[in-house]
């Protein structure tokens, strides 16, 4: 009988995929625009900024996920303009181990006015686009930006 445990002694980890979508919205359809970017806090007390995103629900294209949760975390409504690309990575949580993918998209602002009403959100705010780099705290979201100016050429 094959033992459940590894050569460690440790039970292995259960294995879990999760699928988020978010994106980066501009104000305006132009390498001079401006992109909502929202801050949340770490453990340690600061502020990190990034893409709004969160998990794709059931019944839910990554697209309309993207909207959706664009939506919540700053108050914007936006239309998909095009892809930016997709990020995965791992993690362990509660005794399993979860392969992540966030799709991300590049989306116009249609409605609303920037909110940090979202509980998951400690801050929003519009920064320039050649700013949003030197801002964002994750380094896989930063090269997202390079397809920035790809999908506005490719959607004008």
């Amino acid at each position: 009988m094959p033992s459940s445990t590894s050569a460690t002694g440790r039970a292995p980890l259960r294995r879990a995929e999760e699928t988020s979508a978010g994106g980066l919205i501009l104000d305006q359809r132009s390498t001079q625009a401006s992109a909502a970017l929202i801050g949340r806090r770490d453990r340690h007390g600061r502020l990190l900024w990034s893409l709004p995103k969160g998990h794709v629900e059931n019944g839910e294209t990554t697209e309309q996920a993207a909207v959706r949760e664009v939506r919540e975390e700053t108050g914007l409504t936006g239309s998909v303009l095009g892809p930016l690309g997709t990020i995965d990575f791992w993690f362990i949580a509660g005794g399993t181990r979860i392969h992540k993918t966030v799709h991300h998209f590049l989306l116009l602002r249609r409605l609303g006015t920037l909110s940090d009403d979202d509980i998951e959100v400690d801050a929003v705010a519009w920064v320039p686009l050649v700013e949003v780099a030197d801002r964002l705290a994750y380094a896989d979201e930063r090269r997202l930006l390079d397809e920035v100016p790809v999908v506005l050429a490719t959607t004008a």
